[in-house]
Parts: structure tokens; sequence; C-alpha cells
């Protein structure tokens, strides 16, 4: 007794179940032998149900002569046989056609090869990144050191100088960091938009200018190594973001593209110099971008994982800080966090008011840049000439800090002074960063947070390390207005989880009641004088044509079909466009409508783009908005879209891609129309 369908006829034979003629079928698609019709069905249907023949179920049916003797001597041989007769047309079948099965056949592998090139991109310029920012920083460490004769941090190098000497260093340093800059200007690049890294990612094209990014670099060499008071990580992501931009120079890529590898140059920089991988793309996903989407935020992950490795295996990987071990034993303790917290945001935009008003004054001196810096140098070395601490970013003091090694006293008064000395080096002009003075700050102010509690005597207290610890991401987060970087970049810099819990509560509080005070960061102020408070109005604005890659892959109507089948082997595309003589679109010839002819050599020169003609895909025209493109792909499932001239006759200009499409979108990227056909007549 058999169920209905289960079994077919053949030559008076009953078959096997449906399932087994599925797996003919399957055999016969992909070219290789079936298994034979010829055999007698088991007589319970249901003890090989969908099962291919195994050999323990063949010698069970031999014995209960089911199968007859040398069955499966006879299966292998015709096995054997239908194989050999594939490889034999496959040999003697033209070259075009073996490439192409090979081409289809691994059509779906191409596929999700493309999707992983801007991941791989973003891996090398991580590892270039990591690798110029281990160069860079031994170049900062060597200078000092081969110049003053003594080791050390620039912080203890200079006060292993005489009192005069610094004095004058701090401002012939500034002196020659401004003269680099001033000379170096007369070398920018006819029609150079801007060297500044935020720019180009959120502004600009996506490239930086290489000769006034090396003056740049060079003009903080200087500056850091006299003893600024600036951080050395400024130039480290500038280094960073021009390798990733020179990556970027070398591939023909989209805007959004080009923008999306600079951000990960800069992630890399910063992940590269502090050792934090997960803080650096979150910095610039969180303040650079602005945006958390995976479109964007997987490559910056991807470059700052692979940098942040690159500087383990060449610098080993020791956390940033050695702090002692951390514990939280009450949970009244979180409430004096909550105070530091608050504490924090009410002081943040005070720092911040003091490094912009700095800027006024030293541009009311209305001084050549070079005399500028080097005031700003003096200013340092006045300090330095008492309190040598004020040079540098300050590195060693925080550890000293977090090791519970300073006198409150002595703390405040230096506390005044680095704030002093970092607005001179930042308001003259030096380049540098910030970031590691802000953290100085506040380390220096929890420290002195937990000397007040314990003076005015608060019971169950922290001990200040553990102020100081978290102070620093309470300040960070108050300054930069990215609470979520701040607590991931603290705790990969100590690798103490104990302190994640008062740190996320210290950093939230601490943001959101800076912000009610002062509602730009650290890096609002310089985005905003250059155009970034209009992205939003010019993403409106953005047109497909903006977007697009021009010059698709594209055939005339009578191509013969051998040239059909060469482009889809040279390129990973899955339609190729059609064309008349005057370049109107007129449909596709799809991948898949082609299989059917491959193998008959005869057909080559016979089939022209014509009989394969499809519809293809919805078309979009290039003054088409964003949101109309959108539409479009939410209709149609496939990755790229045929662009269109405006008009009656749709001529076609390009395609557009979805990637870019999210990418522009995610990041919310303005382009005017005259800087893309700029960009469109030079990769």
């Amino acid at each position: 007794m058999t169920l209905a369908g289960d079994s077919v006829k053949t030559g008076g034979q009953p078959g096997y179940h449906a399932g087994n003629s599925h797996l003919n079928h399957t055999n016969f698609a992909i070219g290789l032998p079936s298994f034979p019709d010829t055999v007698s069905a088991p007589t319970r249907h249901h003890d090989c149900i969908g099962m291919w023949p195994t050999a323990n179920m063949c010698d069970s049916l031999k014995e209960n002569r089911r199968f007859p003797e040398g069955y499966q001597t006879s299966m292998t041989n015709t096995r054997l046989k239908k194989l050999r007769e594939w490889l034999s047309r496959w040999w003697h079948s033209p070259r075009i056609f073996k490439f192409f099965y090979l081409r289809s056949r691994l059509a779906g592998f191409y596929q999700a090869l493309s999707r992983y090139q801007l991941l791989f991109w973003a891996g090398l310029v991580g590892v270039l990144g990591g690798l110029s920012s281990v160069l860079f920083r031994d170049a900062l460490d060597r200078i000092p050191a081969d110049i003053s004769g003594h080791t050390g941090r620039i912080a203890e190098i200079i006060a292993a100088l005489p009192v005069w000497q610094r004095l004058v260093i701090p401002m012939l340093g500034g002196m020659m960091a401004g003269a680099v800059l001033t000379f170096g200007s007369r070398l920018k690049s006819r029609g150079e938009t801007s060297t500044d890294y935020m720019e180009a990612v959120v502004l600009g094209s996506g490239t930086l200018t290489l000769r006034s990014s090396i003056v740049k670099i060079l003009s903080a060499m200087f500056s850091i190594s006299s003893g600024g008071s600036i951080g050395r990580e400024g130039p480290m992501v500038q280094l960073s973001a021009l390798v990733a931009s020179l990556v970027g120079r070398t591939r023909q890529w989209s805007l959004a593209q080009r923008r999306l590898i600079l951000a990960c140059g800069a992630s890399a920089g910063i992940a590269s110099a502090y050792n934090a991988p997960i803080a650096g793309a979150l910095f610039v996903a969180e303040i650079v971008v602005g945006s958390i989407a995976m479109e964007t935020f997987a490559p910056l992950v991807f470059s700052s994982v692979l940098a942040t490795q690159t500087v383990r295996f060449m610098a080993g990987s020791a956390p940033l800080y050695d702090i002692p071990p951390f514990r939280l034993h009450s949970g009244i303790e979180l409430v004096y966090y909550l105070a530091l917290g608050v504490f924090a945001g009410l002081t943040a935009p005070w720092f911040l008011r003091a490094l912009r008003g700095s800027e006024k004054l030293f541009s009311r001196t209305r001084l050549p840049l070079y005399l500028r810096l080097g005031l700003g140098g003096l200013f340092v070395g006045a300090l330095a000439m008492f309190y040598p601490e004020v040079c540098g970013n300050g590195y060693g003091v925080v550890s000293g800090i977090l090791q519970q090694q300073w006198v409150w006293t002595s703390l405040a008064l230096l506390l005044l002074f680095k704030v002093v000395a970092t607005c001179s080096s930042f308001g003259s002009g030096a380049v540098g960063g910030v970031f590691t003075p802000t953290l100085f700050v506040g380390a220096s102010l929890g420290y002195l947070f937990g000397h007040v509690c314990q003076g005015l005597g608060f019971d169950f207290l922290p001990s200040p390390g553990a102020f100081a610890l978290t102070g620093m991401g309470m300040m960070l987060a108050a300054t930069t207005h990215a609470p979520l970087m701040a607590i991931i970049m603290i705790f990969e810099m100590t690798l103490d989880y104990q302190l994640i819990l008062p740190l996320m509560l210290g950093c939230v509080l601490a943001h959101f009641t800076a912000q009610g005070i002062e509602s730009r960061s650290i890096y609002s102020g310089s985005m905003e004088r250059k155009g970034a408070v209009i992205s939003a109005r010019q993403l409106a604005l953005l047109r497909v044509g903006e977007l697009m890659k021009p010059d698709p892959v594209k055939v005339r109507l009578d191509t013969p079909f051998g040239d059909i089948a060469r482009l889809f082997v040279l390129n990973t595309c899955r339609y190729i466009y059609v064309v008349d003589e005057r370049e109107t679109y007129l449909g596709t010839v799809g991948l898949q409508d082609i299989k059917e002819y491959l193998g008959t050599t005869i057909l080559t020169n016979l089939v022209i783009a014509k009989d394969l003609l499809k519809p293809g895909p919805p078309v979009v025209s290039c003054s088409a908005s964003l949101e109309e493109a959108l539409e479009k792909f939410r209709e149609y499932s496939g990755e790229r879209l045929p662009v269109v001239a405006d008009g009656p006759v749709p001529r076609l200009l390009g395609s557009l891609a979805k990637t870019d499409l999210l990418l522009a979108l995610a990041e919310r990227l303005p382009v005017g129309h005259a800087q893309f056909r700029h960009d469109t007549r030079r990769p």
C-alpha cells in the first residue's frame, strides 16, 4: 500500500519517493549524475521517506531481497559515467562559457563578498593608522630626549632643565610651530577646502590634502615637544585620517564611502591613542558622524579594533593607566558619585567658556601667527618655572592622582595653572588635542571632591582615587556631550569593571547638567563656524544625481551574446543595462536570463541583447530626492537602481547603490550640486 503521490512509475517499475525525485531534479540541474530510476522501491515507504539511501540501508535492503545483487556497484558505475560525460562536455565547451559557468555559480559568493569590501578597507586603514600612531608617538618621545639629553615624559624633561630654559623653550617651540603654519600655508593646493578631518567627514569631499596635513602635524610636533599644554591625540588622529584619505583616493568610491573611510581613519587614531577600540568607534559615531547606525558603525569598529591590535602588538597591551583595585562596597556610595556628576556638569561649561574666551583674547592681539603661538608658549613657560607639571598633556600627574600621591593643596594650585596653560596653548592656535587635558581636569576635580568630603566628615566615602577615576569620565561626558563614549573610554583605559555602575550614573548626570547650562560641546563651536548647522537643511536638498555612480555597465540592443557573457564575467553585477543609440534606457539583461543559452556554441553570435531584454528594476531620475529613491528601494529588493535624466527621453546616466543611499541618510551628509560635478570629474 502506498500513499498517493509517493511514487512514480518508470518503465513499469515503481520509483522512489517524491523526495528522491526532487533530489534527481536538483542533480540534473547542476549537471551531476542522478540516482537511477530503474531500482525497485522498498515495500515500506516510511523506512526511507525523503532520504538518500546510505550503505547501511542498502545492506539491510539487500538482506531482505529488496535490491538486486550488484546494485551498489552498478549505481557507482552509472554515476562515474555521467560525471565523465559532464567533464567531457565541460572540457570541449568554449572558454567564455567555462568562465561564465563559474561566474554564475559564484554569483552569490561575489554578492556577499562585495559587502565585505568596505570592511576590508576599513581594516587596512585601521592597521595603517595604528602603525602611524606608534611611529608618531615614538618620534615625540625621542625628539625632546635627544635634544635635552634627559629621558622621560615632556614634563619630567622640562623639570630637569634650568629655570630660564623652562621659560624660553616653550616660547621658542611655539614660535617654530607658528612659523611652520605660516610658511606652510603658502603650500596650499589650488582648490583645497580643509585639513580638518571633522569638517571633511561632515561637510567636505571625504579627502584631506597631503601637504597641508603634513604642515599641521609638523607644527603639532614643535608645540608638543617644547612643552605646550596640549594633547598629542589631535595630531595622531589627523595622521591616521590622512592615511585613510590616501587610501580613499586610490578607490573610485562615492562621496559617502570616502567620508566613511575617512571617519574610519579618525576612529583608528582615537583607538590607538588611548588603547580603547570601542571608545574610538563611539567617539567618531557620536561626535563626528552623529549616528550609530550599523551602516556606519560596523566599519568604524572594524578599523578601531585592528588599530588597537596593531598598537598592542608593537607597544604592548597594558592599560593606559595603572590604578589600584576599585571596589563598590555599599550602595550609599552611589550618592557621592551622583553628587560628583552634578559638580562636573556645573564645572565643565566654565572650562569650555574659558577655552573659547582664550581664543577671542589671542585673536584680538592681531599678531602674526608665529608671534601669537610664541606668546602662548611664553605663558606656559612662565607657569612651568614654578610648576613644570603644566607642560605636556598631564599624563604623569593623572597617574599620580590615581595612585593618591598628591597633596590636595598642591593639586588645587596645579589645577588652576594647568587650566591657564591649556587656555594659552589652545587659544593661541597650537595644533593639538584637548581630550587629555580634559581628563586631567576631571581627575583633579574628582580627587579634590573626595578630599573635601573627607574634611566634612561624611561616612561611607570612596577613596579620593576612585573619585578621580570616575571624575575623568564625568568631565569628558560633560564637555563632549557623548556620555556613552566617555563611559566606555574610561573602562577601556583602566580595564576595571567595578567602576561601571558609578561611572554610568555620574556621566549621564554630568551630561544633562552641562547641557542645561551650555548646549554646545567642546567640538561643536568649530563645526558651527564651518557650517555644520545647515547640514540638516542641506539633506533635504540632496538629489540622487549627487550620489549616483556614473558610467554603469551597459550594452546596445545588437550586442551579441558572447560579449554580454564576457561583461558578466568581468563585472560582479546581477544586471546589465540596455540602451539604444541615443543612450535611452530600455531595460536590463539579467544574469539568470542567459543561463539557458550556456553550452550552445552556435548561439554565441545569433542571440543578441534584444532577445534577452527584460523590463528590469524601476528607474529613478537624477533630480529625485533621497526620500523618493528610498521609496523605490522599498518596492525593489535589489542593490542598485538605474538613474536616468529628466525629461521625456530617459537617458541613462548612472546607477544608485542602496548602500550609498543608506550611508547618506545615516550620516546626514550635505553635498552641493557644484561639488558633485567636481567630484565626478576625478576619482
